[in-house]
């Protein structure tokens, strides 16, 4: 990688709590499920097959890692991944752990 000028502090930290975010398979799970778009809260917690309390508890830390955004609609709260670099880093590990 000659040329290549090594990221600052701030930027390795914050790429550190983005994998840490991942490192999980409960949060990898409800990825997985928000792959297909926006979801209600309840309908991610049906999906993964856990508690809607144990759901959103994961969410928030997806939320404040800035994995997902969330939207409030009346008393129901719809998620989805934040962007497109999500997608594409949950589709090259999904990928990457699939190959053989």
């Amino acid at each position: 990688m000659t040329g290549v000028r090594r990221p600052g502090a701030t930027t390795l930290q914050t790429m550190a709590q983005l994998f840490k975010a991942l490192a999980d398979p409960t949060r990898l799970g409800i990825l997985h499920a928000l792959t297909g778009g926006e979801m209600a809260a309840g309908d991610i917690a049906r999906a993964v097959e856990m508690s809607p309390s144990a759901v959103s508890h994961q969410l928030a830390f997806l939320h404040a890692s800035r994995i997902v955004r969330r939207r409030r609609e009346g008393r129901s709260v719809y998620y989805e991944l934040d962007d497109d670099h999500v997608r594409e880093l949950f589709a090259q590990a999904l990928e990457h752990a699939t190959h053989p």
